[in-house]
């Protein structure tokens, strides 16, 4: 099988092509340059797709001995993903840049053009497994162990994509071994620290690039009851269930923490108040996609039971959805158990098991204890 290994820097994807070309495969390297003006160094681990990794990714494929490439992706990805992540804050929904790269980038942009150049797969270091079924058809999956699964980070995978995808790291079941791997193949990435935070955003202030990027007025924080208990400096720049940056000038009447509730960027107000109000028991979601064959219930409009993930790193809960015909979602959702905090614009991921069945975007999020406008 002809791999193109999408070599980022870092030790994963540096493990993955080299069991690429232990599997026997014609394995070819390439870096994608994401930014135009990339930094030289990573700050510690935040950050990625720096010159510093770029120069990673091209020591690890002459050390295994493959043909390694630079493919430049810098107005895709500013299109794709840095303008779609300002202009979803600017509508007061919290975008997931990580889900978007994934989607328009990894495995749309570089698996069309590596399917154009005549390759079977794209292989990539992320954790996932990808399951066969006897009819030929592939499924998605979580990796071997949930304390590095990146299952939810690739729910976007569609069924023509998952047929051309490659994890060769699916089954192993820890980093440590991983970077053991590494260091005995001489790879000189085996202990570099793993990338973290919004790569185009590497000091981790969301806030301040926002502020950069979109034009912001002060204006209201509202409590529940709509009475005015403070004023913010762009609406934009807070996200649902936020707590920090709220500077009321009041406690409120508790004595409790407020958190933000509601965003309402054609008012330029926030909304904050207690925890409890936070609480979601129903989502309905926009974009929806299968990372494989469709639930029967699909064609139906019937319920089915899923584990309903909002975050890469937040645990699953019981729901049910349904598939529905409305001008303004496709996919309804209630929680068996209420989730927290939950924004729209966020991903939704359904799981049954360890298979992953696809994903939608957070329309609305809706409580039983607090409705917003």
């Amino acid at each position: 099988m002809k791999v193109l290994a999408a070599m980022s820097g870092g030790v994963d994807s540096a493990v993955a092509a080299a069991r690429a070309v232990d599997a026997g495969h014609e394995v070819v390297g390439v870096h994608l340059a994401l930014s135009r003006m990339p930094g030289t160094l990573r700050t510690g681990s935040r950050g990625c797709c720096t010159i510093e990794d770029s120069s990673d990714a091209w020591r690890a494929c002459e050390k295994l001995g493959i043909p390694f490439y630079v493919w430049d992706f810098s107005e895709r990805f500013k299109a794709d993903v840095v303008d779609d992540f300002f202009s979803e804050y600017a509508a007061g929904r919290t975008p997931n840049p990580c889900m978007r790269c994934n989607e328009k980038i990894k495995f749309e942009a570089l698996l069309d053009k590596a399917i154009a150049l005549g390759f079977d797969a794209v292989a990539t270091g992320h954790y996932a497994k990808i399951i066969e079924l006897e009819d030929g058809t592939r499924e998605l999956h979580r990796a071997a162990t949930w304390t590095k699964d990146q299952s939810y980070v690739l729910g976007v995978l569609n069924t023509e994509q998952l047929a051309h995808c490659y994890f060769p790291l699916g089954d192993t079941p820890s980093k440590d071994l991983v970077r053991a791997e590494a260091a005995e193949r001489g790879l000189s990435v085996a202990q570099k620290p793993d990338s973290h935070d919004i790569c185009f955003i590497p000091d981790g202030d969301t806030r301040g690039w926002l502020a950069e990027q979109i034009d912001m007025e002060p204006g209201p924080i509202l409590d529940d009851q709509g009475e005015q208990i403070g004023e913010h400096e762009g609406a934009q720049a807070y996200t649902v269930g936020q707590r920090r940056g709220l500077k009321l000038g009041r406690p409120a009447p508790d004595g409790k923490p407020r958190f933000v509730l509601e965003i309402r960027p054609k008012e330029n107000t926030v909304v904050a108040g207690s925890r409890e109000l936070l609480d979601v028991d129903i989502i309905t979601g926009i974009r929806l996609s299968w990372a494989g064959p469709p639930v029967a219930e699909a064609a139906t409009g019937e319920w089915f039971e899923i584990d309903l993930q909002i975050r890469a790193h937040a645990d699953p809960v019981p729901a049910k959805a349904k598939v529905v015909e409305d001008e303004d979602y496709q996919i309804l959702v209630e929680l068996a158990e209420p989730l927290k905090g939950v924004a729209p614009g966020q991903t939704a991921v359904m799981y049954q098991g360890t298979r992953v069945l696809g994903q939608s975007t957070i329309d609305s999020a809706r409580s039983r204890h607090y409705q917003p406008a």
